[in-house]
């Protein structure tokens, strides 16, 4: 393992460290509620920006996986044959399935077409679990409630609980997709974005690489579908309406897709600004919608991306004026 792994496991481990004495200082139900909902959503836009970002495919569908993940898991719960992590490995196991037979078809097209085509499977998903009631409850979700038995002395049903271990799956999820794009594998996907002509004149198969970072993606969302699940104690349609896909798109654009914690960035902007337009007026869609695009339009890139660019340009700045007074 590299010095760099090293260092970030390490501040993954403070991370996680900090968040886990919160509730032993203060019993703040919101913040706990806060962090599960952005280790849910955050994962999903990461693992979206693995394709968006690192690979150069815009999904419209993502949120086939973040819906497959939930229902998935919460059946497997339901039938009562098997303990959460089981259940989690499943879906997982699932998601990483269905994702290969889907990026086989999707990732021969490119730009509007692939971004269609994944749409049309998400929405085809959507109809399936509306269609099929006697397993997925139709338009009322899974019925019944998705039990939580304790594994390892944990209780999801508790808050806390869920709230640890959505921090922790929120620090591992960040943590490998982290070592993912740091990879000699991750930096093939950033040459397949830029110039897939060169990449495959050096030998790499486009259409391979482009497949795995399909599956990868589609897995690391399935997981946020699990924590989705867990955190309604149901899976429902709306799970995967084409409104998921877009949300995280919009979480991307907020956050930045350059700057590798852009989408977490972006997945807590988003549900800061949703939490408190809708406390102010019942029309929070048109007013959140307004806010975004004035967010996007003013810095034309994400938050952490013009961050980032501004720190650079300060430090060439400062070193070509070091470099003046020699």
């Amino acid at each position: 393992m590299s010095l760099r792994a090293l260092k970030e496991l390490a501040l993954g481990a403070v991370v996680f460290a900090a968040l886990a004495v919160v509730p032993l200082l203060a019993d703040n139900k919101p913040f706990l509620d806060f962090i599960i909902r952005l280790a849910i959503f955050g994962l999903f836009a990461l693992s979206l920006n693995l394709l968006i970002g690192y690979t150069g495919l815009v999904s419209f569908g993502h949120g086939l996986f973040f819906g497959l993940g939930s229902y998935a898991f919460g059946l497997a719960m339901q039938s009562g044959k098997f303990s959460i992590p089981v259940a989690f490995a499943l879906t997982l196991v699932v998601a990483a399935a269905v994702g290969l037979v889907v990026g086989t078809l999707c990732v021969r097209l490119t730009e509007i077409y692939f971004a269609f085509l994944t749409l049309a499977f998400q929405m085809f998903l959507y109809s399936l679990i509306l269609s099929w009631v006697s397993i997925t409850g139709g338009d009322q979700g899974l019925l019944g409630g998705i039990p939580k038995p304790e594994f390892l002395g944990v209780d999801l049903g508790r808050i806390q609980h869920l709230y640890l271990f959505s921090a922790f799956m929120l620090v591992v999820g960040v943590l490998l997709m982290r070592q993912i794009v740091q990879s000699p594998f991750g930096h093939a996907l950033r040459m397949l974005r830029d110039n897939p002509d060169r990449a495959s004149f050096l030998g790499l198969s486009v259409f391979h690489y482009r497949l795995a970072a399909f599956v990868v993606s589609g897995v690391f969302a399935a997981i946020g579908g699990i924590l989705m699940s867990l955190y309604v104690s149901g899976a429902y349609p709306a799970f995967t309406y084409w409104t998921i896909s877009g949300e995280g798109i919009f979480m991307i654009m907020l956050g930045g897709t350059s700057a590798f914690l852009g989408p977490l960035a972006g997945a807590a902007i988003f549900l800061l600004l949703n939490d408190i337009v809708t406390a102010v007026t019942e029309y929070h869609g048109l007013v959140l919608g307004t806010v975004i695009l004035l967010f996007v339009l003013g810095l034309k890139r994400g938050l952490l991306d013009y961050i980032t660019e501004f720190l650079a340009a300060r430090r060439d700045g400062a070193r070509a004026g070091r470099a003046g007074t020699r």
